[in-house]
């Protein structure tokens, strides 16, 4: 599973709390996108997808977000419900995301959006990964 969690700067203050996050030291490649899903049905379960190539860093900036990630040997749930926590994930990993109504998910990826990098059928995913 290539998953690690990633601690970032929280700077708390009475006016609010400020997280950072710095290009050299926190975010472990050069972002090429940056996008977030937002006002999303807690009932429907989003990503159902995998990435051939390229890294994440998502931020669950607001509300609570379930991922599950399954590599094709073993499949892990992790709770993105801290925005001074962010988690790097790599490429040919079968991605599902449940948010909570007010979830604001932040997403940095290592390559531009590009549809021939993705793989949506589960049964193909598995190929790949078993190749």
């Amino acid at each position: 599973m290539k998953a690690d969690w990633i601690e970032l700067t929280a700077h708390q203050a009475k006016r609010g709390l400020l997280v950072a996050m710095e290009a050299a030291g926190d975010i472990p490649f050069p972002v090429q996108r940056v996008f977030f899903i937002t006002q999303a049905d807690p009932s429907v379960v989003r990503g159902r997808h995998a990435h051939l190539r390229g890294d994440q860093m998502l931020v669950c900036t607001r509300g609570s977000c379930v991922l599950r990630l399954d590599d094709g040997v073993s499949m892990k749930e992790f709770v993105l419900d801290r925005p001074d926590r962010a988690l790097h994930i790599g490429p040919l990993q079968w991605e599902e995301f449940l948010l909570s109504a007010d979830a604001v998910l932040l997403v940095l990826a290592s390559e531009p959006y590009d549809p021939a990098n993705l793989i949506d059928d589960p049964d193909e995913f598995l190929r790949v990964v078993d190749g």
